[in-house]
């Protein structure tokens, strides 16, 4: 197997090394975790995601505020109504890699049992 050269952004020296801690740190918070795993199946409202996650609006805003200036959410505005959805798949693989090495660290994870 080839090994990366410095332009990939799999190269330990490559730049894109810093944006991927700064994407880590933006998901390094359990309210926008969860914000995440509620935008998984489309687009919602604040509202709707503040019931759905269980917090106030105002704290659900500001966590999508900082979504969005990462670039992992994206707006479309209806009248005064905002819905917030995904910009792509990106954001939900990484919460679901983490959850499944979360399963690890509690004993036999679900995502390796057989169904039955």
């Amino acid at each position: 197997m080839d090994t990366p050269d410095e332009t990939c952004a799999a190269h330990p020296d490559s730049s894109y090394v810093e944006l991927a801690v700064e994407v880590f740190g933006m998901l390094a918070d359990a309210t926008r975790v969860r914000l995440i795993l509620a935008l998984r199946n489309g687009e919602q409202a604040v509202n709707d995601l503040a019931a759905a996650i269980g917090k106030s609006p105002t704290a659900v805003s500001q966590h999508l505020a900082k979504l969005r200036l990462t670039r992992i959410v994206t707006t479309r505005h209806e009248g005064t109504r905002v819905f917030y959805r995904l910009v792509d798949e990106h954001a939900v693989n990484l919460v679901d890699e983490a959850l499944k090495q979360a399963e690890h660290a509690i004993g036999t994870p679900h995502h390796h049992q057989t169904a039955r």
